[in-house]
C-alpha cells in the first residue's frame, strides 16, 4: 500500500460505511485500471502502481480478496469511447448481470471520458445497487446528491480531455502556420536530420517522379498512367519509413492509391500544405486515429505556404492536374473511354436536361446516344435516342475547322512529344542498369574484403554476390528484349512526314493510329458541352455546341430513322412521287429526280433507288402491289406462314422475319418447293399476338420474343 493510500485510509472508513451495507459486500467488487496510451503504460508506472493498489482498499472496505477482481484490459486504451475497450464492456456487462457490488476507480476520467459511457454506466449501477468509488469516497448512484456529484465529476473528465486536445491541436496548428511543423514526406522527398526537405539525392527517384507528372499530362487519367508504367515495368521509389531498413531506398510496385496521393499531394509543387487531408468524424472509428482521413483537398488546406519546398512541377501545373482529376470522376465528365462515342460525357439531353450516355452493340462497333436517367430513376420512358455516326460527324467536321489555325503548332508538338517520350523511357532504363551494376560491385567489395578463411560471412557474401548477378542479368536481358520490341527512332524523313500529315488534319484525324481517347481528349479541350434535341421524333435534330471560352454555335444535322412515315418530310415526299408518277415518269426516273431535289430516304443509304419508289407509290396507293406467281408449296399443315405472308400479317419486314429465324427466335424446318426450298414452321394464333405487342413497342424497348417451343413454329418462305 502507498502512502497515499494509507493518507486516504481513515476518511474513507469513517465517512461511508453507512453506504455499504452487506448485500454489497456478498457480490464482487471489480478495481478497474486504464492508461490512455502505451507510452504512459511504459513511462508512467506510478500510476499504474497506484491503481492496482486500489485492491488493498476494495479489502479494508470489507470485501474479501478472492471477491475482487481486477480488470485490467484497457491498459493503453482512450477512454475517449467504449469502443475497443473490452475491459469496459466487460464490466457493464457484470454490473448489468447483478454481480458487482462496488466498483473502483482511481479517479472518474479512468473510467469513461465520454458523458454517453459514464452516465450510461451510471444508470445501470442505479438499477442493480452497485456503488462506485475513487480516492474521494464512495458514491451510491440510486441517490440525487451522489448521482449529481458524479454526473459533475463525469462532466470535467471530458472537458479536460476537450481541453487538453485543444491545446494540442492549437500549437500543432501554430507551428504548421510558420511552416515548421514536422511531416512524413512523400516518395521523391527526403528530410535531413536538421529537419530540410530536399529532392530526394537519388537521380532515378527524381526521374522516375517527373516521368510520372508527364505521364499524366498526356494521358490524363491515371489509370492510363499506371497501365503505362506497368507495362514499361517502371517502379515508384519509397524511402522505408521505419525498422532497421529506416531510409534505405525500396522500389515498388505502382498502384492506383499511391498514384492519386501523387497527383493530390501539392508538395509536389513546392508548396507547404496542413489539413489538406481533413478527418471526416463520421468516417473515424474508435480506437484508429488515423481513420476517417478525406481525399487529399487542397483547396481546403488549413495552411497554405508556397515556395517552401524543391518542387517537381509548377503550381500552375497542379492547379491543372487537379481540375483534371475532378472533371474525371463519374459524376462530372469523367474520363475518355476507347468507345467510338466522340461526345461520351459531354452530351446533354435538350429535352430533361440530363446527360446522355453511349450505348454500344454490334461488339461495341455501332454507338448510340440516349438520354436513360428518367427512365433509371423514375422508370419513366427515354426521352430520345438516336445513332452516334451522324452526330459525331457534324462535330468532327467542326473540330476540325476549329483546328485548322494550329496544324503547325500540332505538327512540332507531335514530334516532341515522340522524341521525350523515347528518351524518358530511355532514360529509366539507363538508371536500373547502372544502379544494378553499382550493386553488383558493392557486393563484389564486400566479399574481396573478407577474409577466405571465414567461411560464414565470405559464404553469405557470396550469395549476395551471386544474386546480385542474377539480378543484372536479368535486367540486362530484360533491355534487350525492349529494345528489339520498340519501334525504331523516326528517321528526319518520318518526322517531315509527321508534319507534312499533320497539316492535313482529316486524314490525321482518321488515321488508324489515332486512337478513340485522342479524339475525344481534342473534343474535350473544345468542347464544354453539347446540347441535342430530335425534333418531334423525326429525322431531324438540333444541336447547340457551348465551346470553352463562351462561344455557342447552332448546327441542325439529319439521322437515319427506322420508317418512311417518321420523316418531317413524308407527306410532301410522297405528294411529290405521285405528282412525278401521274407526270408519265417511271419508278428509275422519279428516283432520279428525287435525288437530283436533295429528298432523302429514311435510312441505310442518302439516295432513293428504283424499288424504293415504287415501295413509296404503293404505300401511297398510285400503283398497285406487284403481283407475283406463288410457289407451289407442299401440302400445308394449319398455321403455317410464308415469309411474305408473315410479314404481311405482323407489319414487319421481311428481313426481320429472316433475322429471327437465323437467331433461333423462330424455327423453321426447309421442304422443296418446285425446284427451290422453303421453310415451313407453325405459328400459333397466340404466337402472333405476341409477336404484333413486340413490334407495337417502340424503341427502344423492342425485345426480341424468347425461342419458341416445339409446339410453336413458323413457315417461312426462303
Amino acid at each position: 500500500m502507498t502512502a497515499t493510500d494509507g493518507d486516504l485510509m481513515p476518511r474513507t472508513l469513517t465517512g461511508v460505511s453507512e453506504k455499504i451495507a452487506r448485500r454489497h459486500r456478498e457480490r464482487l467488487a471489480i478495481v478497474y485500471i486504464r492508461q490512455s496510451t502505451v507510452q504512459q503504460v511504459e513511462r508512467h508506472q506510478e500510476s499504474t502502481r497506484l491503481q492496482y493498489a486500489l485492491v488493498d482498499r476494495a479489502f479494508h472496505l470489507g470485501w474479501a480478496r478472492e471477491t475482487i477482481i481486477v480488470v485490467d484490459d484497457d491498459l493503453g486504451r482512450s477512454g475517449a469511447s467504449i469502443e475497443g475497450r473490452l475491459g469496459f464492456q466487460r464490466l457493464v456487462a457484470e454490473v448489468g448481470l447483478g454481480n458487482v457490488g462496488l466498483v473502483l476507480g482511481v479517479e472518474m476520467s479512468r473510467l469513461a471520458r465520454s458523458c454517453r459511457d459514464w452516465h450510461q454506466l451510471l444508470e445501470i449501477c442505479s438499477l442493480f445497487d452497485t456503488l462506485i468509488a475513487d480516492a474521494d469516497g464512495v458514491y451510491d448512484p440510486a441517490h440525487f446528491n451522489d448521482r449529481l456529484l458524479l454526473g459533475l465529476k463525469g462532466t470535467m473528465s471530458e472537458a479536460e480531455l476537450h481541453i487538453l486536445k485543444a491545446r494540442m491541436l492549437e500549437g500543432r496548428r501554430a507551428k504548421a502556420r510558420r511552416g515548421e511543423l514536422g511531416k512524413p514526406v512523400p516518395m521523391g522527398y527526403l528530410r535531413r536530420p536538421s529537419g530540410e526537405v530536399v529532392l530526394d539525392p537519388d537521380e532515378q527517384a527524381q526521374g522516375t517522379i517527373r516521368l510520372v507528372f508527364e505521364l499524366f499530362q498526356r494521358f490524363r487519367t491515371v489509370g492510363k498512367v499506371l497501365c503505362y508504367l506497368v507495362e514499361h515495368d517502371i517502379r515508384m521509389p519509397v524511402r522505408t519509413p521505419g525498422g532497421p531498413g529506416k531510409g534505405e531506398l525500396e522500389w515498388r510496385r505502382a498502384n492506383r492509391p499511391s498514384l492519386h496521393n501523387l497527383f493530390g499531394n501539392p508538395i509536389y509543387a513546392g508548396i507547404y500544405a496542413y489539413g489538406v487531408r481533413a478527418r471526416d468524424r463520421r468516417r473515424q472509428k474508435p480506437g484508429r486515429p488515423g481513420t476517417g482521413r478525406r481525399p487529399p483537398r487542397a483547396e481546403e488546406a488549413e495552411v497554405f505556404l508556397p515556395d517552401r519546398v524543391p518542387a517537381y512541377i509548377t503550381r500552375e501545373q497542379f492547379e491543372r492536374n487537379q481540375a483534371q482529376l475532378r472533371a474525371n470522376r463519374p459524376d462530372h465528365l469523367g474520363p475518355v473511354r476507347a468507345g467510338t462515342a466522340l461526345l461520351s460525357g459531354l452530351l446533354v439531353c435538350g429535352q430533361c436536361g440530363l446527360r446522355m450516355v453511349a450505348l454500344y452493340n454490334h461488339d461495341g462497333h455501332a454507338a448510340r446516344y440516349a438520354c436513360t436517367g428518367q427512365n433509371v430513376s423514375y422508370g419513366a420512358p427515354f426521352c430520345q435516342s438516336l445513332k452516334a455516326a451522324p452526330v459525331d460527324a457534324q462535330v468532327t467536321s467542326l473540330i476540325l475547322q476549329a483546328l485548322e489555325p494550329a496544324a503547325l503548332e500540332a505538327s512540332l508538338a507531335v514530334a516532341a512529344d515522340l522524341q521525350a517520350e523515347r528518351a524518358a523511357v530511355a532514360k529509366q532504363w539507363r538508371q536500373r542498369l547502372e544502379r544494378a551494376q553499382y550493386q553488383v560491385d558493392q557486393a563484389r567489395r564486400r566479399y574481396a574484403c573478407t577474409e577466405p578463411e571465414n567461411r560464414l560471412v565470405a559464404r553469405t557474401l557470396e550469395r549476395d554476390w551471386e544474386t546480385a548477378l542474377a539480378e543484372q542479368m536479368r535486367l540486362t536481358a530484360d533491355y534487350e528484349r525492349f529494345r528489339r520490341e520498340r519501334p525504331p527512332s523516326p528517321t528526319p524523313a518520318e518526322l517531315a512526314a509527321i508534319r507534312q500529315l499533320t497539316n492535313d488534319l482529316p486524314t490525321l484525324w482518321q488515321a488508324p493510329a489515332t486512337t478513340n481517347e485522342q479524339r475525344q481528349t481534342i473534343v474535350r479541350l473544345l468542347l464544354e458541352r453539347v446540347l441535342l434535341s430530335v425534333l418531334d421524333a423525326s429525322e431531324q435534330v438540333r444541336l447547340e455546341c457551348h465551346w470553352h471560352g463562351g462561344n455557342r454555335t447552332a448546327h441542325t444535322l439529319v439521322r437515319p430513322v427506322a420508317r418512311v412515315k417518321a420523316l418531317s418530310t413524308y407527306a410532301a415526299l410522297m405528294a411529290r412521287a405521285a405528282d412525278l408518277h401521274r407526270a408519265g415518269n417511271g419508278c428509275t426516273s422519279i428516283a432520279t429526280i428525287l435525288n437530283q431535289e436533295a429528298w432523302r430516304p429514311p435510312k441505310r443509304r442518302d439516295t432513293f433507288n428504283a424499288p424504293m419508289v415504287r415501295r413509296l407509290l404503293t404505300m401511297a396507293g398510285v400503283v398497285e402491289p406487284s403481283a407475283r406467281r406463288p410457289r407451289a408449296l407442299p401440302e400445308r399443315q394449319p398455321d403455317e406462314w410464308t415469309i411474305r405472308e408473315l410479314a404481311a400479317e405482323l407489319g414487319v419486314p421481311q428481313p426481320t422475319i429472316y433475322n429471327w429465324v437465323q437467331n433461333g427466335r423462330l424455327r423453321s424446318r426447309a421442304v422443296k418447293a418446285g425446284a427451290g426450298s422453303a421453310k415451313l414452321v407453325i405459328a400459333d394464333a397466340a404466337t402472333i399476338a405476341k409477336l404484333k405487342t413486340i413490334r407495337a413497342t417502340p424503341p427502344p424497348w423492342r425485345r426480341l420474343p424468347p425461342p419458341v417451343v416445339e409446339a410453336s413454329r413458323v413457315t417461312l418462305d426462303s
